[in-house]
């Protein structure tokens, strides 16, 4: 395998984003692998409370604590193991609002105690936009965090990867300036919403738009792509074609007519039974196939016609785990995502 340069040089946060059912988090995991070669340090963040990262990695749920949960690949040229480190962390709007107000203020014990009032609960469910610039602020707040030492020192991580919201939701996600717009002019509230747009809206941030092969994917994701393009200074990444199928036929195979009578001789020369009605079945199954690949090849069209960088990663028929995972990593990094 072969290994080129990342596409993405420069980029510090990695958001991944797709319609529910393409697989995104899973994508975004091992993305994080792909990123944490060559002793690299990743962040992986789960935003949406669902604890997939977790399930994908065969860990217990995570908390709001950033804890190491893997171990990336490794450069084997020398015989040592250079691989680096990843980190998951299950971001909330309290936990959020905790580090915020510890951060800035020193407030952490005051926050617990709204927290325990609901008061968080109640602000976030009437502001959603709040909610967003919150969780939204401890991935900025990750990628620009320094190592501690003496200052100019290098950045805590290589690499944060946010599994983010679906599709529908990533344009009001990340627009945080906007959505905080009626909720506050001015004040803290806005100032960290604009130090955090200034993050997300910069080189350092790119979005990357997870889809498979079928009609309402695609479409949602050159949507996608285009509400992100009508924002300006966002910058919209890859995509991610998941769980592509592969074609079992030559293209010249797929566009003949299938030969019933050479096909039902065939079974026959093998010793079955039945061989003109299994031949006829045979002939439908290809012809199924066939369809499946040109709808395929259809949307794929689609994708690469919207002008960003596009990785294809195989269906796992036999489920995701952590191998799973590393094989789609090589797969990402082979591809220049990483």
């Amino acid at each position: 395998m072969t290994t080129r340069d990342t596409d993405w040089d420069g980029v510090r946060l990695h958001v991944v984003t797709g319609k529910g059912g393409t697989g995104k988090t899973t994508v975004a995991a091992g993305l994080a692998l792909a990123l944490a070669h060559g002793g690299r340090k990743v962040l992986l963040m789960e935003t949406e409370g669902r604890q997939g990262i977790a399930r994908l990695f065969d860990r217990p749920p995570l908390p709001y604590k950033e804890r190491k949960i893997a171990i990336g690949p490794g450069e084997a040229d020398d015989g040592r193991d250079h691989g680096g480190d990843v980190y998951a962390l299950a971001v909330d709007p309290e936990g959020a609002l905790l580090d915020y107000l510890q951060m800035f203020y020193n407030m952490r014990s005051a926050g617990i105690a709204l927290t325990r009032l609901g008061l968080v609960d109640f602000a976030t469910t009437i502001a959603p936009g709040l909610s967003d610039v919150l969780v939204t602020g401890k991935a900025t707040e990750a990628a620009r965090r320094r190592r501690p030492g003496p200052p100019g020192g290098g950045y805590q991580y290589d690499a944060v990867v946010m599994d983010a919201p679906p599709t529908g939701r990533i344009g009001r996600f990340l627009n945080v300036t906007a959505e905080v717009s009626g909720l506050a002019k001015v004040g803290p509230v806005r100032t960290h919403a604009d130090t955090v747009a200034n993050v997300i809206k910069s080189p350092q941030t790119a979005v990357h738009f997870v889809s498979t092969l079928e009609e309402m994917p695609v479409q949602e994701t050159l949507d996608g792509i285009a509400e992100l393009r009508a924002i300006p200074g966002m910058q919209v990444g890859s995509i991610v074609i998941n769980m592509a199928r592969p074609a079992v036929l030559s293209p010249e195979e797929l566009k003949a007519a299938p030969d019933v009578p050479a096909m039902a001789a065939a079974l026959a020369d093998a010793g079955l039974r039945d061989t003109g009605e299994l031949a006829a079945a045979l002939a439908d199954e290809l012809a199924e196939h066939a369809r499946h690949v040109e709808l395929q090849d259809r949307e794929r069209a689609e994708l690469e016609a919207a002008g960003q960088p596009v990785y294809e990663l195989p269906m796992i028929t036999e489920g995701v785990d952590l191998s799973g995972l590393h094989r789609l990593a090589a797969e990402l990094r082979d591809q220049g995502a990483a």
